[in-house]
C-alpha cells in the first residue's frame, strides 16, 4: 500500500540513490547498505522492484509488516535509500485501515442495494470522478496534498 500512496503522490522521499550492479542473494543486496526499519526502494530489477522495509535479519514488505523473500537475482539499476516521515507512515497505516473497513463496498458491483428494511448508497466522487465511488485517493487527497511532489 506505502508504495501506491508515494506513487499517488509523486513522493518516494528520497534520501539517497545508488545506481549500478547489484546482486541479491539470501535476501540480501550487496553494494548498499541501510539502517533497521528504513524503507528501500529498487528499480531497474526483473524481479523485485518495489518498496521494502529492511529487517536485520529479513526484508519485510513495504508497510513493514509481513515478511518477504527476495527474489535472487544480479540487476542492473539502482536502489533507493527512504526518509519516509513518521506522520506519512501513520496516514498510510489509515488509509490502509479505511481501505480494510471499506472492502466489501467498494468491490460491490452495486451503487445502491437494500434488504430487509436495510439500504445503502455507496458515496461517489466529483470532478474526474464524477460518479464513481469514493476511493482512498478521494477520501484523503486533501491530506495527502501535504506530501506531494510537484516535477
Amino acid at each position: 500500500m506505502l508504495e501506491a500512496i508515494c506513487d499517488f503522490v509523486h513522493n518516494y522521499f528520497e534520501v539517497c540513490t545508488t545506481f549500478g550492479s547489484f546482486t541479491i542473494a539470501d535476501n540480501n543486496i550487496t553494494g548498499f547498505s541501510l539502517l533497521e526499519g528504513q524503507r528501500f526502494r529498487i528499480k531497474g530489477s526483473a524481479l523485485n522492484d518495489g518498496i521494502y522495509t529492511y529487517q536485520h535479519g529479513g526484508i519485510l514488505d513495504d508497510d513493514g509488516i509481513d515478511a518477504v523473500e527476495l527474489f535472487p537475482e544480479t540487476f542492473e539499476g539502482s536502489v533507493t535509500a527512504m526518509g519516509v516521515p513518521r506522520r506519512f507512515l501513520e496516514l498510510a497505516a489509515e488509509i490502509r485501515a479505511w481501505c480494510d473497513k471499506n472492502a466489501n463496498t467498494l468491490n460491490s458491483p452495486y451503487t445502491s442495494e437494500s434488504f430487509d428494511g436495510y439500504s445503502y448508497t455507496k458515496a461517489t466522487g466529483s470532478g474526474t470522478n464524477a460518479g464513481g465511488f469514493l476511493t482512498w485517493q478521494d477520501v484523503f487527497k486533501t491530506r495527502l496534498n501535504a506530501y506531494r511532489k510537484i516535477g
